[in-house]
C-alpha cells in the first residue's frame, strides 16, 4: 500500500511538472506560430493550431526590412553582451576572491558598501551615469553602452561566497610552489571553479542581452542600436507589421534558448556551491 502511494505520488508530480512544462512553452509556441502567419491567421478571429498557410518567407523579410537593422542589431547585441559578460566575470571574480581570500583592515566595511549598493534603485544613478558618459563622448560608442554597465554587486557577492569554501589546500599547495595571489587565482582558482563562472556567465550575458532602457538612451543612433531597441521600434511604428514583430521576437531569443540550454546544469551546481542559501 505505501508502495502504491509513492508511485501515486511521482505520477502527479509527474503531470504537474509536465503542465508547467507546456505552460512555460506556451509564449515560445505563440512566437513561432504568428512569425510564420500571416496578418489575417494573427488577426482571425477563429483559431488554429498552426497556421492556414506557413510564411517561410517571414524569415527573410524581417532581415531585407530596410526600416529594421535587425541583422546589425544582433551583432551589436553580441559584441555588448559579450564584452559585459567578460569584463563583469573578470572583476567581479577578482573582487570576490581578495574578499574571500585576501586579509586586509576594512574588509568587512567593503563587501557591506558593495551590498548596500544592491538597495540603490537604478533610477538614481541613471542620471549621474548618463551625465558622465555624455561629457566623455561616449554616445552611441560601444565603451558608453559596456564600461557603465561592468560593475555587478551581485555576482561580486556570488563569487564570494563560493571562494569561502573553496578548498584552502590548494592554494597552500600554490603558496608552497612561491606563487602569490595573483598567480594563484589564475592558475589554482579560476581553473578549478568551472560551474560558478560558468553559471554567473550565463546569469549576466541574459541580463545584458536583455538590457533595454540604458542602451535606448545611450545608443541614440541606429548603428549603435541593440535588438531589443530595434524591436522597440515596432511599437512605436505607425503601421503594425505583426508577423515581422513575431519574427524579431522568436530570432532575438534564440540565442539565450542555446546559452541557457548548453549552461543550465552550471547555473544550478554553481548558485549551489556559493552557499547562497547560508
Amino acid at each position: 500500500m505505501h508502495h502504491a502511494w509513492i508511485r501515486v505520488g511521482r505520477a502527479l508530480r509527474a503531470a504537474l511538472l509536465c503542465a508547467l512544462a507546456l505552460l512555460f512553452l506556451v509564449p515560445f509556441y505563440l512566437l513561432v506560430r504568428n512569425g510564420l502567419a500571416t496578418e489575417a491567421d494573427i488577426t482571425a478571429p477563429d483559431w488554429t493550431f498552426f497556421p492556414r498557410h506557413v510564411q517561410w518567407s517571414n524569415l527573410t523579410e524581417v532581415f531585407t526590412d530596410p526600416s529594421l537593422p535587425l541583422g546589425h542589431a544582433l551583432l551589436n547585441s553580441t559584441l555588448i553582451a559579450l564584452s559585459t559578460t567578460l569584463g563583469t566575470v573578470l572583476l567581479a571574480s577578482l573582487a570576490g576572491y581578495g574578499l574571500a581570500r585576501i586579509p586586509y583592515r576594512g574588509a568587512g566595511v567593503v563587501f557591506s558598501a558593495i551590498l548596500g549598493t544592491l538597495m540603490v534603485p537604478a533610477a538614481v544613478t541613471f542620471v549621474p551615469s548618463f551625465v558622465l558618459v555624455s561629457s566623455l563622448g561616449w554616445i552611441s560608442t560601444l565603451r558608453g553602452l559596456v564600461i557603465p554597465t561592468l560593475f555587478s554587486a551581485f555576482a561580486c557577492f556570488i563569487f564570494r561566497q563560493y571562494f569561502l569554501g573553496f578548498p584552502r589546500e590548494l592554494e597552500d599547495a600554490a603558496r608552497v610552489d612561491g606563487l602569490g595571489y595573483w598567480r594563484t587565482y589564475w592558475r589554482i582558482v579560476v581553473p578549478n571553479s568551472r560551474p560558478v563562472f560558468a553559471a554567473v556567465s550565463t546569469i549576466v550575458f541574459i541580463g545584458a542581452w536583455n538590457a533595454f532602457l540604458w542602451p535606448l538612451v545611450i545608443g541614440q543612433d541606429q548603428e549603435a542600436w541593440t535588438v531589443q531597441v530595434a524591436l522597440s521600434t515596432f511599437t512605436t511604428a505607425q503601421n503594425l507589421n505583426l508577423h515581422e514583430l513575431f519574427v524579431a521576437a522568436a530570432v532575438s531569443i534564440a540565442p539565450l534558448v542555446v546559452v541557457f540550454l548548453l549552461l543550465q546544469r552550471y547555473i544550478v551546481a554553481g548558485v549551489e556551491r556559493s552557499g547562497i542559501d547560508d
